[in-house]
């Protein structure tokens, strides 16, 4: 990677002082204030241990950060911090104001020299775990003086409250973090109250990705918990992970209602006008609903309104 080194001259003007009768004193002062300030560096100074096991030292609260997650970054503006961002992925599109951040990512990529050149007091990352192309990516960046913070990519809404806590211990603001924490658990909580008494749950078919590669999420996967928090159940639960299902699966399972997290113009009626599929429940009943797709895929703050989506399309009566 092609290094840049800026060289700036410094001119230092001396300016001599001359305090009669005053110079033990000065000095005495001078020592005192010497000692305490190096004393509030040690007590700033903190160490926050992230999920790769490195305990990340910060000699104070991060001003400037690069977010390579869009669920980091939603997390950031949801702590009140998110005016420290400087870099994000092209995907950060929640809240507004991320939309003007500088993009020095796409999903998988990170623009190493940009970011390098950006200056940013830490990096938060992500990792899936056992992705050694993005380790060693992230490991440039520490080789060349940046702090990295590596989230794991989570998978449950514990892990998601483990970010939050982590970023916030970061942020200097665990408070923030603990109260946004109990808010999340209070709207989930909310929408449980209202889904509670349905005593069989619907089937429910939950479409990720379209034809003619349909994909649907599983057992062990964040949307199947959203999915069991909103007390409705996954036809394709007894599968793994986000898993490759075919159009025969789908009519078998016979859904009484369907829906899709899938971002397209007319994505709704194009499932209701598949071919063999007019004998499943959801489309003789046009039960098929959009489910913003950010909302519902971000393992992040918002995670309280995703089982709400659901919830909502699933059982409206029960939110009248």
């Amino acid at each position: 990677m092609k290094k840049m080194f800026k060289l700036q001259w410094l001119s230092v003007l001396m300016l001599a002082l001359v305090l009669v009768g005053c110079g033990t004193k000065e000095d005495t002062n001078k020592d005192a204030v010497s000692k305490e300030d190096q004393q509030v560096e040690k007590t700033t100074s903190y160490k926050v241990k992230d999920d790769r096991g490195v305990e990340v030292e910060f000699n104070a609260v991060p001003k400037t950060i690069v977010s390579l997650q869009p669920s980091n970054t939603e997390i950031l503006f949801a702590l009140g911090v998110g005016d420290k961002i400087v870099g994000a992925t092209e995907y950060d599109t929640y809240p507004e104001e991320a939309q003007k951040i500088e993009r020095v990512s796409t999903s998988t990529i990170f623009n190493s020299e940009r970011i390098l050149a950006l200056k940013p007091d830490v990096v938060i990352a992500y990792t899936t775990g056992g992705d050694e192309e993005n380790l060693n990516a992230l490991k440039g960046l520490e080789d060349a003086g940046i702090k990295v913070f590596a989230i794991q990519s989570a998978k449950s809404f514990d892990d998601v409250y483990g970010d939050i806590e982590q970023v916030a211990t970061v942020m200097g603001i665990k408070d923030k973090g603990e109260k946004l924490n109990e808010d999340i658990k209070a709207k989930i909580a909310d929408v449980q109250a209202k889904v509670k008494d349905v005593k069989e749950p619907k089937n429910i078919y939950l479409e990720i990705s379209p034809k003619p590669d349909i994909y649907t999420a599983g057992s062990g996967t964040f949307q199947q918990e959203i999915l069991n928090a909103a007390n409705v159940n996954n036809v394709f639960a007894d599968l793994e992970s986000w898993a490759k299902v075919s159009e025969e699966d789908v009519i078998a399972k016979n859904p009484a209602v369907i829906l899709t997290t899938v971002d397209m113009k007319n994505t709704t009626e194009e499932i209701l006008s598949r071919g063999g599929w007019n004998s499943i429940t959801a489309i003789q009943n046009k039960a098929v609903y959009y489910i913003d797709t950010d909302i519902s895929s971000r393992p992040g703050p918002r995670i309280g309104e995703a089982v709400e989506l659901i919830a909502k399309a699933v059982y409206p009566e029960l939110f009248k």
